[in-house]
């Protein structure tokens, strides 16, 4: 394999990327450009790893850096995107230039090589909006409640669409939402970790939204069975989750006591989302990706969580704990 991964120094890039390279796959990681030759998450790496990756600079606006960024590739992992919904509020029109139009660039890109035997594109349970039904199945209707949700549609419909229309073969991915080390503070669950280890008082917003949470770990190996299954379903969404979901008060009181913290629990109006955008819960049906790619989770939630606690207290620090991450 020899693998192009987009958004590789992201949260779940960096894990993939990892997880590539153990199985022995050539791996070139794309990372955004920028003035500081920052490669992300990527630096968490071990120093063999990193001297065994090729890495580029590049952004997915622009069609010929990635059409340069797949060449004498077999396998495109598509992770990149603009994830923070809070800041899909504020700046909507870089979602779409990103997640669709960077998208629809890949995908192009794609039709171009000679060498490509299968392309990945990242999906969210987000798409889903507030379940109408429960546990949520890839027949389960989508529904746009951030513009971050609505880019991200926009961007299933049209990898399917390149399968029906131009025989790409391109699998879509559904995680639902993922956790871990090496996870940004804009993300629930480092946000309560920090401010559990480093502050007096823990703000949040709603605690009522339930969500179905995966170990990082679980959702890289899905993405590599994904791409190696001769069964995994082309030009569909295929759901992965451990169809088990918490509240966000049920988490609060879950880490506080892993974390032995005394923080109390303070509500904060800024981090509540508008009223008809919050998203009141996920949880997984993920029976076809058992049946097809012959994933499940291996990793509890206790586990997960407390492997994410050590990451934070190592590499976090009280001063971020102090912000509210957008």
């Amino acid at each position: 394999m020899k693998a192009l991964v987009t958004g590789a120094g992201g949260f779940i890039g960096s894990h993939l990327v990892e997880r590539l390279l153990s199985e022995g796959a050539e791996v070139r990681a794309m990372v955004r450009y920028n003035s500081r030759s920052s490669i992300g998450n990527l630096e968490f790496l071990s120093k063999d790893k990193l001297q065994s990756l090729e890495v580029v600079q590049a952004d997915l606006r622009d069609p010929d850096a990635i059409i340069r960024a797949t060449e004498n590739i077999t396998h495109v992992f598509h992770l990149g995107a603009l994830i923070a919904i809070p800041y899909s509020y504020v700046n909507p029109n870089e979602f779409v230039q990103t997640n669709v139009q960077g998208t629809v660039n890949v995908l192009n890109a794609c039709l171009r090589s000679g060498s490509l035997e299968r392309v990945v594109v990242t999906s969210t349970s987000e798409v889903y909006g507030t379940a109408q039904y429960v546990p949520i199945d890839e027949k389960h209707p989508t529904q746009g409640q951030s513009p971050y949700s609505a880019s991200k549609i926009g961007a299933d419909a049209l990898a399917e669409s390149y399968f029906r229309a131009f025989d790409l073969p391109v699998n879509i991915l559904r995680p639902f939402n993922t956790y871990g080390p090496r996870q940004s503070m804009r993300a629930i669950i480092p946000t309560i970790i920090a401010q559990l280890l480093f502050s007096d008082a823990v703000k949040l917003g709603s605690l009522s939204p339930r969500r179905d949470l995966t170990y990082v770990g679980d959702t890289a190996a899905g993405f590599f069975k994904m791409a190696t299954c001769g069964d995994a379903p082309f030009g569909t969404p295929l759901n992965i989750g451990n169809g088990d979901d918490i509240s966000i008060g049920e988490l609060y009181e879950l880490l506080k006591d892993i974390t032995g913290s005394s923080a109390d629990l303070e509500f904060d109006e800024t981090r509540v989302r508008p009223e008809k955008s919050e998203v009141l819960r996920l949880l997984c049906d993920a029976s076809w990706a058992k049946e097809s790619i012959d994933w499940t989770p291996t990793t509890s939630l206790r586990d997960g969580l407390s492997h994410t606690i050590e990451w934070v207290r190592e590499h976090l620090s009280a001063a971020q704990a102090s912000e509210y991450h957008v």
